[in-house]
């Protein structure tokens, strides 16, 4: 199974006002790691990360960020470095899909090749689950967070239980 990881509004929530700045890494920050906004990303993150995978989820960067995000995010979560999504060159952002699907959607269908799949993201549609039901044949769990506060403890919940249960109903 796998277990796509967005950033922006993710990891990185968008309405953060509360920096760690008590916080040491497991191990030191390389300097490709000096990214301003990795004080919004709580380091405990990490932790519930290692846990889905520990659950049997293959973790894999789903983000615009590419391998600046194992640079950079990677060691401040305590993460190895992951599989990253290699996204199609269809030009500059937003890059909508028909009816209005996350230009996301298509590529990480094509990348989970008929595996159960999670995908985390702060922009999941209704129209990118319809889809994702229609087009990939095995279970898949679009969870969208608040971009705002990122992943929650409850956010957590829904995704250990529907990986421990094995995947429920596709497109979720």
């Amino acid at each position: 199974m796998l277990l796509f990881l967005d950033v922006d509004g993710t990891l990185i929530p968008f309405g953060a006002e509360r920096p760690y700045p008590l916080y040491e890494p497991p191990q030191p920050l390389p300097e490709t790691a000096a990214h301003p906004l990795l004080a919004r990303v709580d380091p405990a993150l990490g932790i519930r990360l290692r846990r889905l995978a520990a659950l049997g989820c293959e973790l894999v960067w789903a983000t615009t960020w590419m391998d600046d995000a194992n640079a950079a995010l990677a060691p401040w979560l305590g993460l190895p470095p992951l599989p990253v999504v290699d996204w199609p060159d269809e030009g500059p952002e937003p890059r909508l899909g028909p009816r209005g699907l996350h230009w996301k959607t298509r590529p990480l269908v094509a990348r989970a090749a008929d595996r159960p799949f999670v995908w985390v993201d702060d922009e999941i549609t209704d129209a990118d689950r319809a889809w994702v039901a229609g087009h990939h044949p095995s279970p898949a769990l679009l969870h969208r967070v608040d971009h705002r506060h990122g992943p929650t403890g409850r956010d957590f919940t829904v995704l250990e239980e529907w990986i421990t249960a094995g995947g429920g109903p596709a497109a979720r």
